[in-house]
């Protein structure tokens, strides 16, 4: 039972998602106390979900992405153009508090991001441009455009509508827990009760043998980046929101590497094929985690950096089936050397 139990994808990410949880209550017993106030839930853990439903957002439409074995680094930059798009289109209207407003500014910058998975989607699957270079281009630029769209300023807004996506609470929890729930269980269905999972999955171990089978693969391919542009999109509107401001150069800034490790965490192979939506949500749950560790315990800014990426790449090595056995191999042969030197001497 329990060896079944560790060859399942999510035991590891979960077991280290639990050790971080751990050692947080060790270091600060309240750490999981939640409070109640003005009917809404606060606390550490609300505040995790909440911080994290960003990264968990871009995670899951890079998580496809990288199931059609490509990749995409300008999610960073879609968040900040999103948010770039919203602010401004709210900061430029006669009546801010105005629904029609912010209803025009989130149809604007979700129709933004859905035109800049277009972008990235048509580079990989019809001009055949490697993915990670392809993406490369609007990582780049769309840093740029974002920066345009705001004149190179952060751009403050007043608005109680726009602010509740990413700040307002919903049956005692923040909204954009339930944004993220929505989109998930979106992705789930779409993927898990219809063929278009099977079809990501083929196209992510053969596409040039998918597409001989029938498979329109750069139809999938379209899709999945088209998909992940909605997902930053939605990522940067509630990044935005929460703090009622948008700035073009810092907002969503290293998402596509902490999605990318979220992914990979949660048991998704970098080389396509098989993905685990669930084992990706873990994944980025343990990396908003240990970010809300490292501030909570005191590590310099200058090197959260550096921490993180010891602390992500030690997950990685302890999920390996490789990495584990090599491990076990090595204890083995300095546990008993005495006897595996008599059994070689007597073979």
């Amino acid at each position: 039972m329990m060896s079944r139990m560790r060859k399942h994808h999510l035991f590891w990410p979960l077991c280290m998602l639990g050790l971080l949880l751990l050692f947080n209550l060790i270091y600060s017993p309240d750490f999981f106390s939640l409070v109640i106030r003005e009917g809404n839930l606060y606390g550490s853990l609300i505040d995790i979900l909440n911080f994290g439903a960003p990264l968990i957002l871009v995670s899951i439409g890079m998580t496809l992405v990288i199931a059609t074995g490509g990749i995409d680094l300008s999610v960073g930059s879609i968040v900040a153009i999103s948010g770039a798009m919203a602010c401004m289109t709210i900061s430029k209207g006669t009546d801010q508090s105005s629904l029609w407003l912010v209803l025009s500014a989130l149809a604007l910058s979700i129709g933004l991001s859905l035109v800049l998975g277009v972008w990235n989607g048509a580079l990989v699957s019809v001009a055949r441009i490697q993915p990670i270079i392809a993406t490369l281009i609007l990582m780049v630029a769309g840093r740029g455009v974002a920066q345009l769209i705001t004149d190179g300023q952060i751009i403050t807004v007043s608005n109680a509508q726009y602010q509740y996506i990413g700040a307002g609470s919903l049956a005692a929890l923040p909204f954009s827990i339930f944004i993220v729930l929505t989109v998930l269980l979106i992705a789930v269905l779409l993927t898990r009760k219809t063929a278009l999972g099977l079809f990501i999955e083929s196209v992510g171990n053969n596409a040039r043998a998918s597409q001989l089978a029938g498979i329109r693969s750069k139809t999938v391919i379209l899709a999945v980046y088209v998909f992940c542009g909605l997902c930053a999109g939605i990522a940067g509107l509630i990044l935005s929101s929460n703090v009622s401001s948008a700035d073009g150069n810092n907002a969503g800034l290293w998402y596509e590497l902490d999605a990318i490790l979220a992914v990979v965490i949660g048991g998704t192979s970098l080389n396509g094929g098989r993905f685990y939506l669930m084992g990706t949500v873990v994944g980025a749950l343990i990396i908003q985690t240990l970010t809300t560790t490292i501030y909570m315990i005191g590590v310099p800014p200058e090197v959260t950096l550096v921490v993180k990426a010891f602390v992500v790449l030690a997950v990685c090595l302890i999920q390996s089936d490789a990495f584990r056995k090599t491990m076990a191999d090595r204890l083995k042969k300095r546990k008993f050397p005495a006897e595996q030197g008599v059994n070689r001497h007597v073979s």
